[in-house]
């Protein structure tokens, strides 16, 4: 199911999460595609972060099926640890970012709209940050880079779920090549999300997909939301008074 829109609540234009949307964009466009050993450099590697050390120069590592494939690391941040976050602004093609926008466009302003701005940057940050680690500790000697701002998004999933669990959302469905638009309770959209994240991050999934990430990034925006939920009062609360 690919979402295409939901329900909006009342309030002010979500400047943040366009702000993040726009940062996205412009660091793909400007930065990555002209000056790809950026993307070398300031991806997180898991390696790095554990050991302190910026790894430069060509290494060659083993795909699953014994594949030889050589990384070039560059040169990234100082201190090394910075990457954990440049990496969340940063993405692997076309398909990686549209797809990560799309989730944020659709889901974040309501969000943002609940915590108030400086919170929601926050939460955001917070999150990414916390599945960035969560890669880490997947596999703390990996070389191999992780990049994309899909751990912050799950936990921004995360709180649309606990705070808009009855909010419609719009999701396309192909059948037999044929496109479907039907709507469905968010917590039916997200939780059949999260659920497939679980199973592929525990059930040693290796597409080139940084299950674990999500996983970390929605625990955390779960835990985050119901306290900030709770620090910013009931708010606006749509999902269940119109439903």
């Amino acid at each position: 199911m690919l979402p295409i829109g939901d329900r909006n609540e009342p309030g002010p234009p979500p400047f943040i999460n366009i702000a993040l949307i726009a940062i996205n964009v412009l660091v793909f466009v400007l930065i990555q595609l002209p000056f790809p050993a950026i993307t070398d450099g300031y991806s997180a590697v898991p390696a790095e972060i554990t050991t302190g050390q910026d790894l430069v120069g060509p290494v060659v590592v083993s795909l699953p099926d014994g594949t030889p494939v050589q990384i070039d690391e560059e040169p990234g941040p100082r201190p090394i640890w910075l990457t954990l976050f440049t990496s969340m602004f940063m993405h692997g093609g076309w398909l990686h970012l549209l797809g990560n926008m799309l989730f944020l466009f659709i889901f974040g302003d309501n969000v943002e709209r609940t915590f108030g701005r400086l919170k929601y940057l926050a939460f955001y940050l917070v999150c990414g940050l916390i599945a960035s680690l969560a890669q880490v500790y997947s596999d703390p000697t990996s070389v191999i880079p992780s990049l994309g701002a899909s751990g912050a998004i799950s936990g921004v999933l995360a709180a649309y779920l606990v705070m808009f669990p009855r909010n419609p959302i719009r999701v396309l469905i192909l059948l037999r090549i044929i496109p479907w638009i039907i709507e469905v309770p968010a917590v039916v959209m997200i939780g059949l999300w999260a659920a497939l994240q679980f199973l592929n991050a525990f059930s040693g999934q290796t597409d080139g997909v940084a299950y674990l990430a999500h996983v970390g990034g929605f625990v955390a925006g779960l835990v985050l939301a119901f306290v900030l939920r709770g620090a910013s009062g009931p708010g606006p609360r749509m999902s269940y008074q119109q439903s």
